[in-house]
């Protein structure tokens, strides 16, 4: 981390830079982080697009689907220009205008037990933005595995759940902890059938890109161990302990 900031990242960056817990250190950290986001839907674009805004250096995006009207009201970086068009490929350039020098990889695939593996290994920080219990698991038991820090968001109605899991540290329980059942309905995290106010995913969207940042800097307190439950229907926050169950 010898290299210098430029004229223009000092500038560009200034306002972060002028914090205590940041400075110059902190900006080189956030360059050179590498963070995925899993699922490009009303999580995963506040979240890519205040990671590239605060700079980060290499930024993967994970999604299959193209966009659709019914998206626009809550996934922040597409407008009806980007009918038809690739989620990511859409993400993509939108970001790309934010700050041209952020580096992104686009996946247009479902992450599945095949290909997550050569993917996820890439990134040292993982947001999970997706919208089944599948791809959430898969992605839980391998960032537990290869002891990845996670922010896991779910949103549904006024509500929204934020989870951290940093598991470099053997005593941290995973989502498994929380979601018990072996057979859960994705319905709960399906805006198709529940519905969601589109500002309630961008505000757990950008808390979950604020966790990866504060992660990075290691600065702050973070929600290891612990679940976000917000209610913005009626200005509700409850953080609740999680405790990590035997053999899971």
């Amino acid at each position: 981390m010898n290299s210098k900031l430029d004229k223009n990242q000092i500038e560009r960056f200034s306002r972060q830079i002028i914090l205590k817990d940041i400075g110059t250190l902190g900006q080189k950290k956030i360059i050179q982080s590498r963070v995925l986001i899993i699922g490009m839907g009303g999580l995963g674009c506040p979240a890519a697009e205040f990671l590239t805004r605060a700079g980060v250096g290499f930024l993967g995006i994970i999604d299959s689907d193209n966009v659709e009207i019914s998206n626009i009201h809550r996934q922040s970086l597409f407008d009806i220009k980007d009918l038809g068009e690739s989620k990511v490929i859409a993400a993509k350039n939108k970001l790309k205008k934010i700050n041209s020098k952020t580096k992104v990889n686009c996946y247009k695939i479902r992450l599945n037990e095949t290909n997550y593996n050569q993917i996820i290994r890439e990134y040292d920080y993982i947001v999970d933005g997706s919208d089944n219990f599948d791809t959430k698991f898969l992605v839980n038991d391998f960032c537990k595995k290869t002891k990845k820090f996670l922010v896991t968001g779910a949103i549904s109605k006024f509500n929204g759940h934020i989870f951290s899991f940093d598991f470099k540290n053997k005593k941290t329980p995973c989502i498994r902890s929380f979601f018990q059942e072996k057979k859960i309905s994705n319905d709960i995290l399906n805006c198709e059938y529940e519905g969601v106010l589109g500002t309630a995913a961008g505000i757990i969207g950008i808390i979950q890109a604020n966790e990866i940042l504060k992660k990075i800097l290691n600065i702050g307190k973070n929600l290891n161990g612990y679940i976000l439950i917000i209610d913005l229907l009626n200005l509700s926050f409850r953080k609740v302990k999680l405790n990590k169950i035997k053999n899971v």
